[in-house]
């Protein structure tokens, strides 16, 4: 079990020494505050998100509330509607996040966003929320992209 916590937390180091920071919106993180986001690769916005690739995503954030686990949802949002955009692991404590959350305390949210084939080519938002075993949102932030071939 240690092993995997190590091999985890150094894949954590590695994608965040390769991530590129991008300018966010904070649509609503309630009980947390983001110092950063992290895309990679996006070397430019709004991202370019090729079809059939996956992306890495890590957000440092500090928790202002305590909870025992936390939930990840991912949205894109076309002309105001949020589409909900599956992602391979929604558990924020499989995700870097050491879990129970405390209060004050700095986080490595680390997870990947696939995108598929079969999406069309588009601009979008994708907004993605943590939420704390309460539903209010540790994080919520907002980027544009591009989905393209």
């Amino acid at each position: 079990m240690r092993f995997l916590a190590a091999a985890f937390a150094l894949l954590a180091l590695s994608a965040s020494a390769l991530a590129e920071p991008v300018h966010f919106k904070d649509c609503g993180s309630e009980v947390g505050v983001i110092k950063e986001v992290n895309v990679s690769p996006c070397p430019t916005q709004p991202c370019h998100l090729q079809k059939g690739q996956s992306y890495t995503v890590n957000v440092t954030f500090t928790s202002s509330t305590q909870s025992q686990g936390s939930k990840a949802s991912v949205f894109g949002i076309l002309m105001g509607v949020p589409v909900p955009f599956p992602i391979p692991e929604s558990d924020g404590c499989k995700s870097g996040v050491n879990c129970p959350i405390e209060k004050n305390k700095t986080y490595s949210y680390l997870n990947k966003l696939p995108v598929k084939s079969d999406y069309p080519s588009i601009k979008l938002v994708v907004k993605w929320e943590l939420q704390d075993d309460q539903q209010k949102c540790l994080f919520c932030w907002e980027i544009p992209v591009q989905i393209e071939s």
